[in-house]
């Protein structure tokens, strides 16, 4: 294996009970790379070619004020346009105030939903200040970029301005959703529309729609002339409610391609994130059974692989902000939602079972969140830009580039966030993907295989402890827990109870600081276990 410099940062046990899997393929590591004039930049957009990347949108910020005065400044929008070669190490930067007005309003919006077909980069929507408005508004435009012809004329110092055509449409109003496409289908997934100053109080200062549904649509685009055609919206107001998430494009197991809405936020009846996903598919979507995810739960550097020899899919994600942590050894819930160094992937078997895996390296910060995996020129991928882990025959290949994103101080900083507890970065990470890494097993989270999605907090606890879980059906569900030595401190059976989600409170009295208990949760049909430990006593 090729000696190069590694991030390789401990990993430490997942949760209570785990399940171990060799770790061997595809395992993973970082690289540190300083470029000279590298922005910061957050929740931005990308396109490619020949290696070379051209950024534009986002912000040189870091996480939001919770002041709406200053959330979201305008001073803080990225109003340039960044080219990168990363081979060489050089940076090109054009303003894009040669645009027509409504360009660079748009252009310089953060969350705006982008994906590149060919040499053209599609952005739709995307939230900020519009001084055509007077106030913050999401656009309705999607913007159509010839990126060859953009990254030459940066890098020539020449006009921008016959590399952009937009159009506009009220479907096109949409930020912290996603753009991609199925085949010849795009797909524009979740988000909401965001009119106004940002205010986390709520109040009169802005109006916020939820999108709750799937946009499909159709682009016929010869480079001069672009139609698209709009077909009817697929609306789902209990599963798309999703803002800020990752969508990682697929391959199936029938071997079709698809997408997948990992977490985002909120939920509809409390302000935290999703822990299940979403299947997209040409046919529809559908809530996998079974699964839930807690890791990664904003939107943060991602990266899909498939083997065809296995017919698993992996999506990996790297860092970012999650309501979920391990300390530990211990699977531990800050409904605070933190920026997490988590480094963490989810497979799909060829049964179509997900699994959630917590991976032996994680971030050398926290790091990741509102940044961009870039694929790495040459590495080899299915049309749908999903990396073809049977066509890497190397031990050490460079996947991709961490781009971006915010760097925070602390885990929770958004009620002291006056500006400087977080920051854009501008360190990019080469990712690689390594056979045989020697750096340990990735630890399954049995938790997240767990049809009763079943949760327990604080954990480390002092006595009391609220337990959760989700019934699929009605049935009869028995709490029971027990200690090191198989002995019962406390059993309750409930009879009939209702489909849906549960919270019971259990007292387990006065106990030895550190010591070890298990909770069962069982149905007739499911079971699942959940150690407890004693906190402060």
């Amino acid at each position: 294996m090729k000696s190069i410099k590694r991030i390789l940062l401990s990993g430490l046990m997942l949760a209570a009970l785990t399940a171990e899997v060799n770790a061997q393929w595809p395992g993973v590591y970082l690289q540190p790379v300083t470029i000279t004039g590298m922005p910061g930049l957050q929740s931005f957009v990308y396109g490619t070619h020949n290696g070379r990347w051209v950024l534009l949108g986002g912000r040189t910020d870091g996480l939001h004020r919770r002041q709406p005065t200053v959330s979201f400044a305008d001073a803080g929008n990225n109003k340039q346009i960044y080219v990168v070669d990363p081979a060489t190490g050089s940076v090109w930067s054009k303003p894009l105030s040669s645009l027509p007005v409504p360009m660079q309003e748009q252009l310089c919006s953060t969350n705006m939903q982008f994906h590149q077909r060919d040499s053209i980069l599609y952005c739709v929507g995307g939230y900020g200040y519009s001084a055509t408005a007077a106030d913050h508004i999401t656009y309705p435009y999607i913007t159509a970029i010839n990126v060859s012809g953009l990254i030459d004329a940066v890098m020539a110092g020449g006009s921008i301005t016959g590399y952009f055509r937009q159009q506009t449409a009220p479907e096109y109003a949409v930020t912290g959703g996603h753009l991609d496409m199925i085949y010849d289908m795009f797909y524009l997934v979740g988000g909401n529309k965001f009119t106004g100053r940002y205010n986390p109080m709520g109040g009169v200062s802005y109006v916020q729609e939820y999108t709750n549904q799937i946009r499909k649509m159709t682009i016929a685009d010869d480079g001069t002339t672009m139609t698209v055609t709009h077909l009817p919206a697929v609306t789902d107001a209990t599963n798309l409610h999703r803002r800020d998430y990752n969508l990682v494009p697929q391959i199936l197991p029938d071997g079709k391609e698809g997408l997948t809405m990992f977490s985002g936020v909120f939920q509809l009846t409390a302000d935290l994130p999703y822990l299940s996903c979403v299947n997209i598919d040409s046919s529809g979507h559908n809530v996998p059974s079974g699964f839930s995810q807690y890791y990664s739960h904003y939107h943060g550097a991602n990266l899909p692989a498939y083997s065809t020899a296995s017919n698993e899919m992996h999506s990996l994600f790297f860092g970012g902000i999650a309501q979920y942590y391990d300390n530990a050894g211990l699977l531990v819930r800050d409904d605070n939602v933190p920026f997490v160094k988590t480094i963490s992937r989810v497979v799909r078997n060829s049964a179509g079972v997900m699994t959630e895996y917590k991976l032996p390296v994680d971030m050398p910060g926290l790091l990741g969140a509102s940044a961009e995996l870039i694929p790495a020129a040459g590495v080899p991928m299915f049309p749908n830009h999903v990396v073809d882990l049977d066509a890497i025959t190397a031990d050490t290949t460079l996947a991709g580039y961490i781009v971006g994103g915010i760097n925070s101080t602390a885990p929770n900083i958004f009620t002291v966030n006056t500006g400087v507890e977080s920051s854009a970065s501008t360190v990019v990470y080469k990712v690689y993907l390594v056979r045989g890494s020697g750096v340990g097993t990735d630890k399954a989270n049995v938790q997240s295989t767990n049809g009763l999605a079943l949760q327990a907090f604080p954990n480390p606890h002092e006595g009391s402890i609220s337990v959760m879980f989700e019934l699929s059906a009605v049935s009869d569900v028995t709490l029971t827990v027990s200690d090191v030595y198989g002995r019962i401190v406390m059993e309750e059976t409930i009879s009939g109870m209702a489909v849906g989600r549960h919270k019971r409170q259990l007292h387990l009295g006065n106990r030895e600081k550190g010591s070890i208990y298990m909770l069962n949760v069982s149905t007739p049909t499911e079971s699942s276990n959940l150690k407890l430990i004693t906190g402060r006593r």
